[in-house]
């Protein structure tokens, strides 16, 4: 089954969340203080894989090109409109919610890196689901710990994470018509170079360090494709 990965990984995110909602009522420092601790580990996670690059000038021309074209098309703030129209849907009129919040800084973790991609394309190439398996057992400890601070806002994020596997997944069953297995290769180097920056930028966003539009990186992790291509010809 193509999609078993995808669907276990939603799963566990759902589990992990349900669990997340019994520790919410923890006092408001212990949040903090876990929130800052998931921000130095999501900062280890981006430096780890933006450390595999084998060719810094694509990973940088990919977040140039990315950055370009996502302020150009406004994705962040359509990720943000997306975020507060759930959450009017679901929160009490006149009350604080961080639901918004929880969509979009789950969304991102889970979607942004490359055991979402190697996992998808293993599962629609081989039929091989352990990448996926695995990534959903660590994204639902994640989705446990963003519960707890950020409220079921999180639960959402399932959404976008089922639809951009599943869509790998099921292409994949004919990537190997369209790319050679080099290419393939070289780009799953260096996307996961180019998404281990973003992760970088989801951490210090989460230190509230800064804050990084990453949703208007993301087309970076599909530009670094033809960029790479062309590379290739030079």
């Amino acid at each position: 089954m193509v999609l078993y990965g995808t669907i276990v990984n939603g799963i566990c995110i759902i589990a992990g969340t349900l669990l997340g909602l019994f520790f919410t009522k923890i006092p408001e420092r212990y949040k903090e203080t876990i929130m800052q601790g998931i921000g130095l580990a999501v900062i280890l996670i981006g430096l780890q894989m933006g450390f595999q690059t084998e060719n810094i000038v694509v990973v940088l021309l990919s977040l140039l090109s990315g950055a370009i074209i996502g302020e150009g098309t406004h994705l962040e703030t359509k990720l943000e409109n997306l975020g507060k129209w759930i959450e009017s849907k679901v929160a009490k009129p006149g009350s604080t919610s961080t639901v918004a919040q929880g969509f979009i800084t789950a969304s991102l973790i889970f979607v942004i890196g490359a055991m979402s991609v190697i996992g998808a394309l293993d599962g629609g190439l081989r039929g091989d689901h352990e990448v996926l398996v695995t990534k959903a057992i660590i994204d639902g400890f994640v989705a446990l710990v963003l519960t707890t601070t950020l409220g079921f806002g999180v639960v959402f994020s399932v959404v976008p994470v089922v639809l951009y596997q599943g869509g790998i997944a099921l292409s994949a069953t004919q990537i190997n018509r369209w790319i050679p297995q080099e290419m393939l290769d070289a780009f799953i180097v260096e996307m996961t170079a180019t998404g281990g920056l973003m992760i970088v930028a989801i951490g210090l966003n989460l230190l509230n360090l800064t804050k990084i539009r990453v949703a208007n990186l993301l087309p970076a992790l599909l530009t670094v494709g033809f960029i790479l291509y062309i590379s290739k010809l030079f």
